[in-house]
C-alpha cells in the first residue's frame, strides 16, 4: 500500500474517533443532531481555549474526560481493554 493511502487511512481513522467522542458525550442527543449548534459550540470552545481562561478550561475538560474515560472502563479483569497504542 503506497504511503499515501496509509495516511489517508490514518486520518480518517482519526477523524472518526473524534466524531465517536461527540455522539459519546451525548451531544447529537442532546442538540437534536442540529450540526450548526454543535459546531457553534466548538467553535464557543476554541475561543474560550484561547482566551485567558484557556488554561484552566483546558484543566478542567482534561480532568471531566479522564473521570468520564475511566468510568467507562470494563470492571472485570477478562474484559478487554484496548490501549491507545492499540488503537493508533
Amino acid at each position: 500500500m503506497r504511503s499515501s493511502q496509509v495516511e489517508r487511512r490514518k486520518r480518517t481513522r482519526h477523524l472518526i474517533e473524534l466524531g465517536g467522542l461527540v455522539v459519546k458525550a451525548g451531544i447529537v442527543e442532546l442538540t437534536g443532531d442540529h450540526r450548526a449548534m454543535i459546531y457553534g459550540a466548538m467553535i464557543w470552545m476554541a475561543e474560550k481555549l484561547t482566551s485567558e481562561g484557556g488554561e484552566y478550561a483546558r484543566d478542567t475538560w482534561t480532568k471531566l474526560g479522564k473521570m468520564a474515560f475511566e468510568m467507562d472502563r470494563p470492571t472485570t479483569p477478562n474484559d478487554k481493554v484496548q490501549s491507545q497504542q492499540d488503537r493508533a
